[in-house]
């Protein structure tokens, strides 16, 4: 400190030296707190969604049982009841691991509405009775992990363009 120095001057270089550690104090607590946040939703994120790969890898599995299910015809249902019971409990049992990690099968109804989010149309055709954009047919469900779309569901769409 110089002792010929005007004390004024001293006094504001002092202020605005405070003022500017401030400022840096006040950033870099406003950056630890952004950081905590992100990395916090990124520890969320991977809890709720580490497990899409695995799921998506997971869901032709589910296609499968229920494909093996409707290939025996009726009159045949009797004579493989235990084989059948089998794969119904093994899909039943792949049902309630998804449930767990909060997968939910996506199964729109033949006459809602088309929703591009959720839905991939596969086909469009003109059926009597229904409106555009009406799904007329499922042709394989769909899939969500809480929120995220793992795999829309396959459905065909009405272009009916008169109800």
């Amino acid at each position: 400190m110089d002792p010929l120095a005007d004390p004024g001057e001293e006094i504001q270089r002092l202020t605005a030296e405070r003022d500017e550690m401030r400022d840096r104090f006040m950033r870099a607590l406003a950056d630890a707190e952004n950081a905590r946040k992100r990395a916090d939703k990124e520890r969320r994120d991977a809890e709720q969604y580490g497990g899409t790969r695995l799921a998506r890898d997971l869901l032709p599995v589910y296609d499968y049982l229920h494909r093996a299910i409707d290939a025996v015809p009726e009159d045949q249902r009797g004579a493989n009841a235990a084989l059948l019971e089998g794969v119904e409990l093994t899909l039943r049992e792949l049902g309630n691991v998804f449930g767990k990690h909060g997968i939910t099968v996506l199964r729109p109804e033949v006459g809602s509405k088309f929703d591009p989010q959720l839905h991939e149309a596969m086909f469009e055709a003109p059926l009597p009775n229904t409106v555009a954009g009406d799904i007329i047919q499922l042709m394989e469900p769909g899939f969500m992990i809480h929120d995220r779309l793992l795999r829309p569901a396959k459905v065909g769409v009405s272009s009916n363009r008169i109800s």
